[in-house]
């Protein structure tokens, strides 16, 4: 079950948690459909649309549904909280779709094949065209990895979305944490970094500013990321241990490395570094990188005589990986810069950590 990193307070919250202000500028409106009417209107689907995996799914108390002959389910359960996860002028086309693509992430670092997912939904207030393009992000998604919304729940309160996803793995197959070994190689999927640059960018840290196309850009990853469902299951039988970025690349890895019971080596000169953020500091770069999270790539280890199968999965997927690093028996992170090494200034996020 992972958490979400990149985390909006202060200045970039609305001054009052019971209001949504929309992308247009447009206010929630006050409950106008009951519970149930809202669910069948924007949540319902009918006969012949979408996947049907559910032996029971919407409709009943409990949905009923089982993997196939051979399979085990994969569970995973994610909250977004508004002015938490996600600022109030998000999309919510792109709301809709975060917050599945998250839980699919996780599926994807577990290796498995989505089936179906619960959607718990809190509304301040109801807005019907909001309602609809959320509803559009949310079911597209799911639509494109064939998994079914079977059941859930909705309540009046502060804007929050609750998604359990469920998943099928081969007995025996899924990718954990646990599995990391001395000598296993490091490897990343993608641009890690460019959800944080998005958020310093609307924080206004950022001088000098982004560039409208390099906004945009950081902005998609920020608020619409992509699950790498096709790279975990083809990291079966590939990979050691594996885990999705979500509250930053050294801190997941620090979890590897504890359920593991191994140290790594990791050089900072081997990052993928995102364009557009080639051209900031040396330590944003960095910083945004290997602590920045919410970016939902993969990472993962393998032994070093899987790296042509690892080479041809890139192929495969379409999807750039690196090899940054290397597992070790002595426990700890140690940072390496053109060979030399360095100390590491960086913590992933945490939710409670300083909390009164």
């Amino acid at each position: 079950m992972g958490t979400h990193g990149t985390h909006v307070c202060g200045r970039l919250c609305v001054s009052c948690p019971n209001v949504l202000v929309l992308e247009s500028g447009a206010m929630m409106t006050p409950m106008s459909l009951g519970e149930f009417d809202l669910i069948e209107r924007y949540f319902w689907r009918p006969a012949g649309v979408g996947p049907k995996r559910a032996i029971v799914g919407n409709g009943d108390d409990c949905a009923v549904i089982a993997p196939q002959s051979g399979m085990q389910l994969a569970v995973s359960t994610d909250t977004m909280v508004e002015g938490r996860h996600f600022l109030s002028t998000v999309d919510p086309v792109r709301l809709g779709h975060k917050a599945l693509a998250t839980n699919l992430s996780d599926l994807a670092a577990c290796g498995a094949k989505p089936l179906a997912f619960t959607l718990a939904l809190t509304l301040p207030r109801v807005e019907e065209a909001w309602l609809e393009a959320f509803a559009h992000g949310l079911l597209q998604l799911a639509d494109e990895h064939d998994c079914e919304l079977i059941g859930g729940d909705t309540t009046a309160g502060p804007l929050s979305i609750g998604i359990t996803v469920m998943g099928e793995v081969p007995v025996g197959g899924a990718l954990l944490r646990s599995g990391a070994k001395p000598g296993d190689e490091v490897w990343v999927s993608g641009y890690p970094g460019e959800a944080r640059l998005a958020l310093e960018a609307f924080r206004g840290t950022l001088h000098p500013s982004l560039p409208a196309d390099a906004f945009d850009a950081v902005r998609l990853a920020m608020e619409c990321p992509t699950p790498r469902v096709a790279l975990g299951q083809g990291l079966r039988g590939i990979a050691t241990s594996a885990i999705d970025i979500s509250d930053g690349l050294l801190g997941d890895l620090g979890h590897i490395l504890k359920r593991s019971g191994v140290g790594v080596a990791l050089n900072l000169d081997a990052l993928p570094v995102s364009p557009h953020l080639k051209p900031r500091s040396l330590e944003l770069m960095q910083d945004c990188v290997l602590a920045g999270g919410d970016d939902y790539e993969l990472l993962f280890t393998a032994a070093p005589d899987r790296r042509a199968q690892v080479q041809q999965l890139e192929q495969d997927v379409g999807l750039m990986l690196t090899c940054i690093g290397r597992i070790e028996a002595e426990r700890g992170v140690r940072l390496f810069n053109q060979g030399q090494p360095g100390a590491n200034r960086w913590a992933s996020f945490d939710h409670f950590k300083g909390a009164a």
